[in-house]
């Protein structure tokens, strides 16, 4: 069977596992790099051992510089392969990173969230950003959200089949309701509440894009993707008292270990301690 003929089958087998189609769409280049090399060698993927996946990924960390995150799927994906086409389990513990990076999340000062909502003037993108920061969305929650998901009588929206295949509520701020009916006015979407302009799932890149440029024309510094937006609202909430388990729920975090994160950040600032400087 030939690469591309496995790689269809594979992700019809993940769609009917209903696996995201972000998450088909990472397993899918991962496993692809992986076969496409592996082609050059072997006539059928039963042929490559354990030790030459090994092989695989050492020379993806030395040749390609790959971090532990990316090594982390390209092992979860080819695992993942050889169990849903195969039933083979493979033995592959050895080969995940040994541990996560603790590196606390950057976020952004209410101030720098103000000046990045200022410098917005294109109304659909101002309601972009205003999901991502007013709601915690990840990036492709957003594009994935429908227009019978706002529910605009009880200020709430429905995200669905979200990280780990579950459905969760988050707020719907007055503000942002404000910004949306004005943009369904003007816009029309049929389908998805964010759609592209021949209708449709907006464009990942486009967001990225809108958020990147939003943050320089406000003169920010720090690097700000989609996810920085998240990270502040989880730390805003933080800040304003909010239990640290309604942050975890609104955020979809299966465990309130992941949430805690966002308290390393907001203990030190809230904190009395007072530097060893100040004190010369």
């Amino acid at each position: 069977m030939k690469t591309m003929d496995l790689l269809e089958e594979f992700e019809r087998k993940m769609i009917v596992q209903r696996y995201s189609p972000s998450s088909i769409k990472n397993y899918k280049s991962a496993v692809r790099s992986f076969l496409q090399l592996a082609e050059k060698k072997y006539s059928h993927p039963l042929e490559i051992t354990e030790t030459e996946i090994e092989k695989y990924i050492y020379w993806k960390i030395e040749k390609h510089r790959i971090g532990a995150s990316y090594q982390r799927l390209i092992v979860a994906s080819i695992d993942k392969f050889y169990l849903s086409m195969f039933n083979r389990q493979l033995n592959l513990k050895h080969l995940y990173p040994r541990s996560k990076n603790k590196s606390l999340p950057v976020y952004l000062t209410a101030r720098e969230v103000s000046r990045l909502m200022e410098s917005v003037t294109n109304l659909k993108h101002k309601c972009i950003v205003q999901l991502l920061y007013g709601c915690g969305l990840r990036l492709n929650e957003l594009l994935h959200l429908k227009l019978t998901d706002v529910d605009s009588k009880n200020k709430i929206i429905l995200v669905r089949k979200a990280k780990g295949g579950k459905d969760r509520v988050v707020m719907l701020s007055p503000l942002l309701l404000e910004s949306l009916r004005h943009y369904y006015k003007i816009y029309q979407p049929e389908e998805y509440l964010i759609e592209g302009q021949g209708g449709g799932v907006y464009s990942e890149k486009s967001v990225q894009v809108i958020v990147k440029n939003a943050a320089l024309k406000a003169g920010i510094t720090k690097k700000v993707t989609p996810h920085t937006l998240r990270h502040s609202f989880a730390t805003h909430l933080l800040e304003n008292g909010t239990d640290i388990r309604y942050i975890q729920e609104l955020l979809g975090h299966k465990s309130v270990n992941t949430t805690e994160i966002y308290t390393h950040v907001t203990d030190i600032a809230k904190s009395k301690i007072k530097s060893p400087l100040d004190l010369l």
